[in-house]
C-alpha cells in the first residue's frame, strides 16, 4: 500500500501542515480527526488497516489532514469569535490547498468524499454542505452538527454559517441546493451506546429531508459507543456496500 506523507506551509492557516495519502487509485476519501488529533490518527488507531483491502484493490484512495480544533473549538482560552475566525481559515485551507493537492494526486478534478467521526464527521458534512461543488459526499460517523455547543453562546455570522443545523434548514433555492440535491453519498452512522448522541444524527438528517437532499442514517445497538472500534467496523462496512 503505497503511503505518502507531503507537507507545505499554508498561507491560510500561517503554520506547517502535513497530510498523508494511502493508495494509487479510487474514490478519494478525506479523513479529518476526531478532536485535536493530526493526521496520523487514523492510522495510530487501525482504522487505515480496517479498510486497507479496499485501498490496496483500488476502490478508495485516502488523505486524512491535521485538525486545528485546539487552536479553535477545542481551546477553552479563545473567544468564541476568535475560534470562529480560525475556523473559517481552515475552511479556506481546506477549499484552496488541499483540494488541489487531491486533484493534483488523482491526476483531475475527481469527486472527493470527506469522512470522520466524533469532531471529524462535524467537519466532514459541513465541508460538503459548504462546498458542494467540491465535493460529492460524507461519511459522518457519531458526529454531532450544531455549533452551538462550542461557542458558549456566542454566535455571529462565521459560527452560523459552519453550523450546519442552522444555515441548512435556511437554505434557500439556487445552484448551492441543486448541487446538494444531487449527491448520492450523505451518509450519517452512529451507535447508541455510551457517548453516542444518534438523535444528532436524525436532527441533521430531517433538516437535509426538508431541503429534498438525500441523505441516509444508519444506527447501530447499544453496544457500540462512542470509540475506535465502533468506526473501525462502520468505515469498511460502508466502504464495502456504497463505494
Amino acid at each position: 500500500m503505497r503511503r505518502d506523507i507531503r507537507q507545505w506551509w499554508s498561507p491560510s492557516l500561517n503554520k506547517n501542515m502535513e497530510i498523508v495519502a494511502y493508495g494509487h487509485f479510487g474514490t478519494p476519501i478525506l479523513l479529518f480527526p476526531t478532536a485535536a488529533a493530526d493526521y496520523l490518527e487514523y492510522e495510530r488507531f487501525y482504522l487505515i488497516d480496517s479498510i486497507k483491502s479496499f485501498i490496496n484493490e483500488g476502490r478508495i484512495k485516502v488523505y486524512s489532514i491535521n485538525s486545528i480544533n485546539s487552536e479553535s473549538w477545542l481551546n477553552s482560552r479563545m473567544h468564541a469569535r476568535d475560534k470562529a475566525v480560525r475556523h473559517q481559515q481552515y475552511n479556506e485551507y481546506i477549499a484552496n490547498e488541499v483540494v488541489p493537492f487531491i486533484w493534483n494526486d488523482c491526476g483531475g478534478q475527481v469527486g472527493i468524499i470527506t469522512a470522520g467521526a466524533s469532531l471529524g464527521a462535524f467537519h466532514g458534512a459541513n465541508t460538503l454542505f459548504r462546498r458542494p461543488d467540491l465535493f460529492d459526499g460524507t461519511i459522518a460517523m457519531s458526529g454531532t452538527y450544531n455549533l452551538m455547543d462550542y461557542t458558549n453562546g456566542y454566535f455571529d455570522d462565521n459560527c452560523y454559517f459552519n453550523s450546519p443545523m442552522h444555515y441548512m434548514k435556511n437554505l434557500q433555492s439556487g445552484t448551492h441546493l441543486d448541487l446538494l440535491r444531487s449527491k448520492k453519498h450523505i451518509y450519517f452512522l452512529t451507535g447508541s451506546g455510551s457517548y453516542e448522541a444518534p438523535q444528532c444524527s436524525w436532527d441533521m438528517a430531517n433538516v437535509l429531508g426538508y431541503q429534498g437532499i438525500p441523505n441516509f442514517v444508519e444506527m447501530w445497538g447499544k453496544e457500540w459507543t462512542h470509540d475506535w472500534p465502533t468506526w473501525r467496523a462502520m468505515l469498511p462496512k460502508w466502504i464495502a456496500t456504497h463505494f
